[in-house]
């Protein structure tokens, strides 16, 4: 079988190390030909130095320098936002990883689907956003737009060879995140600290906060009905501590298909890449008999408004996904310097997409400027709860 050349953008985050790693396991079914990360200079150095792709980038232009020092051999080097865009068009690739926090991974993935290479998608934001234009996309130009999120790669495995048409619900399982079991009366105290110990998963601090709110569910259910082409109504969310059922589809029959697997982003990372052949590796299998229970609620609704709130965003669509979007990551933000409180995250968001009036269908641009008015409210929210 060919090796499936892969560029990845965002090569120092925690999924682009478990690229990394699927890449190391799999070497006779994955090659990487590009890698790009923000400002990490050294560490995408020892990476590039490692598997040596034909070419690497660098948003952080400051630090191309040391980028150049660090380098044992002589890529392409591509630098800024524009770099993202040129990367991946430049190199042979055959997929581009998107694994960007945050919203510069929409122009780069709207480049890779235009240049006719499949998506593997790590970014929440890019379909959260811009899931019509996206999907669009990608159907035009004949692209798989591939997930590489543990629940929506779990689903994609149970859809295999169905229809939506076949779904009665796709259910995403959520751990609950720290406070879980937290009372509601004790939000208030929460602190940064503590809100970045998830009990399940290694994440960056902005997921790692989202999980804790459940406001990461929130943008799994939006991105759910773009990738499988379902309405809002038919996406739930159940609790799942033990986050070994990824996630489940119950078909028209009743009949209810989950995917199961430890905790370990290599195994939806593998699947992407290799689909539709699974392909042998060194990741543990499951030990049904070290699984003592694997326990299954609701979500407490009125005491995390989060997933409400993604449900009203994302049933309205248009714009309205990128307001409630940008309005949580300056909202997170704002709570992991400690200038407002756990709870305000959800007043905030809430605020910022009551004052918007929602634009259907809208192009790239209306997206965009509703995403920079969304973060300057949500800015003028933060500095309210400060005063």
């Amino acid at each position: 079988m060919k090796r499936k050349r892969v560029v990845i953008l965002g090569a120092t985050g925690s999924i682009g190390e478990s690229a990394l790693k699927v890449a190391r396991d799999i070497q006779e079914r994955m090659e990487i030909v590009g890698l790009a990360a923000k400002s990490n200079a050294q560490k995408l150095a020892d990476a590039a130095n490692e598997v040596r792709p034909e070419a690497v980038c660098l948003v952080d232009e400051t630090q191309i320098g040391v980028l150049r020092k660090a380098l044992d051999y002589q890529p392409r080097i591509f630098s800024g936002e524009d770099g993202l865009s040129e990367i991946v068009c430049v190199t042979v690739a055959d997929m581009v990883l998107v694994a960007i926090v945050g919203t510069g991974g929409l122009r780069p993935a709207l480049a890779a689907i235009k240049a006719g290479k499949d998506l593997a998608v790590a970014s929440k934001e890019i379909l959260v956003m811009a899931g019509e234009i996206v999907m669009r996309a990608a159907c035009d130009r004949s692209v798989h737009v591939l997930p590489v999120d543990s629940e929506h790669n779990a689903i994609f495995q149970c859809l295999e060879g169905k229809q939506s048409s076949d779904v009665r619900r796709i259910i995403l399982t959520a751990s609950g995140g720290p406070f879980r079991e937290t009372p509601r009366a004790d939000f208030d105290s929460i602190t940064p600290e503590q809100a970045l110990k998830h009990p399940t998963w290694n994440m960056g601090p902005k997921i790692t906060i989202d999980s804790a709110t459940l406001f990461n569910k929130g943008l799994e259910m939006i991105e759910a009905h773009w990738l499988f082409g379902v309405e809002m109504e038919r996406v739930e969310v159940v609790i799942h501590p033990q986050s070994i059922v990824h996630s489940m589809v119950e078909f028209t029959d009743g009949s209810t298909l989950a995917q199961l697997s430890y905790s370990n982003m290599c195994f939806p990372i593998q699947y992407a890449v290799t689909w539709p052949d699974r392909v042998p590796n060194s990741l543990p299998p499951l030990d049904f008999s070290k699984l003592s229970t694997l326990e299954f609620s609701t979500p407490r609704y009125d005491d995390f408004p989060a997933l409400s709130l993604a449900r009203r965003a994302g049933e309205t669509g248009g714009t309205l996904p990128a307001v409630m979007n940008a309005a949580n990551e300056i909202a997170v933000s704002a709570f992991l310097d400690r200038k407002v409180r756990f709870p305000e995250i959800w007043g905030i968001v809430e605020d910022v997409m009551n004052r918007h009036t929602p634009v259907a269908h809208p192009d790239l641009d209306a997206i965009l400027g509703a995403d920079q008015w969304a973060r300057t409210q949500a800015q003028g929210c933060v500095q309210s709860a400060k005063g």
